[in-house]
């Protein structure tokens, strides 16, 4: 067992592919094989069972994984203080985004960061809000950017940045050309909703108690796992939905959807950057979340 046959293996289960995993890492599927039947034998059982188009990890394979991801950060912590002692910002770093900061914020940061920091490896991981704070928690991310706050106490958030939700409805929808409506309205109209650990739900959610209305009151026809499933799904007049303004914009300028207010909704959504209290930062994750504060203070 070595470092690099290690990285392999989270990778493979990271992206349930074995030729994913060739294609990311440059190397044969078949070498990729080779790496984790090796890994079995040195663990004496099975890490990965293939399963339909799937490769998924077996219990054993869940229990190296966690250990896993600690070891190669573990040495991303050591090449950055190396780095470091000689003058030099240079190693790896993930970081997690819960769909808004993950689609539309965090990859401009990113970019920026590493062409000020070349020798830099920045890995973006996705999600829901909740899958994101349950991977700081466990140490798979350094820090996080999330559309919501936790009461988790191993946690500590800072609010980075603010936006505004709107109602989006079809360009060819009976209120297309109003600027606003009156929430009444929506009790009757067929409605999209994001998943549970949403921050965007939650903001909703939230936005709707204010006003002693439950969503629950709403005709929902649909729960999507995504921002873009959402979007999709009012351009095919499955329903209308209430999304982030940053992740519509394009949609609202090229007029493929129309955005408009609810007279009695607060619809702001504020984004909370969020690291774990009780493990020490790599100089690079430092410098990163410094940047991250700095930079989104001119955020428009």
């Amino acid at each position: 067992m070595d470092l690099w046959q290690l990285n392999i293996f989270c990778k493979v289960v990271e992206l349930k592919s074995f030729s994913k995993t060739a294609e990311l890492i440059r190397l044969s599927q078949p070498t990729i094989s080779s790496h984790m039947k090796d890994l079995e034998n040195h663990f004496g059982c099975r890490l990965i069972d293939r399963l339909s188009k799937e490769a998924v990890p077996t219990e054993a394979g869940k229990l190296l994984y966690h250990y896993a991801l600690k070891l190669t950060s573990l040495r991303d912590e050591t090449e950055t203080a190396l780095a470091e002692f000689h003058g030099k910002m240079k190693g790896r770093l993930t970081v997690g985004g819960s769909t808004i900061p993950g689609q539309y914020i965090l990859p401009k940061l990113i970019g920026n960061f590493i062409r000020k920091y070349p020798d830099v490896r920045i890995s973006l991981k996705i999600g829901d809000t909740d899958t994101i704070l349950d991977n700081i928690t466990s140490g798979e991310t350094a820090l996080g950017i999330v559309g919501a706050t936790t009461a988790h106490k191993q946690l500590i958030q800072e609010k980075v940045f603010e936006d505004s939700m709107c109602l989006v409805v079809p360009t060819g929808h009976k209120w297309a050309k109003k600027k606003q409506i009156s929430m009444a309205l929506l009790h009757g109209e067929p409605f999209i909703i994001r998943e549970s650990g949403s921050g965007t739900l939650k903001s909703i959610q939230r936005g709707l108690s204010d006003n002693t209305m439950n969503i629950h009151a709403l005709n929902i026809i649909a729960e999507l796992g995504s921002t873009e499933a959402v979007r999709q799904g009012i351009k095919n007049n499955l329903g209308v939905s209430i999304l982030s303004r940053l992740a519509v914009a394009e949609d609202i300028k090229t007029g493929t959807l129309k955005s408009l207010d609810i007279k009695e909704l607060n619809l702001a959504q504020s984004f909370y950057l969020t690291t774990h209290k009780h493990r020490s930062q790599s100089p690079i994750c430092s410098s990163f979340n410094s940047f991250i504060k700095t930079s989104l203070l001119s955020f428009e």
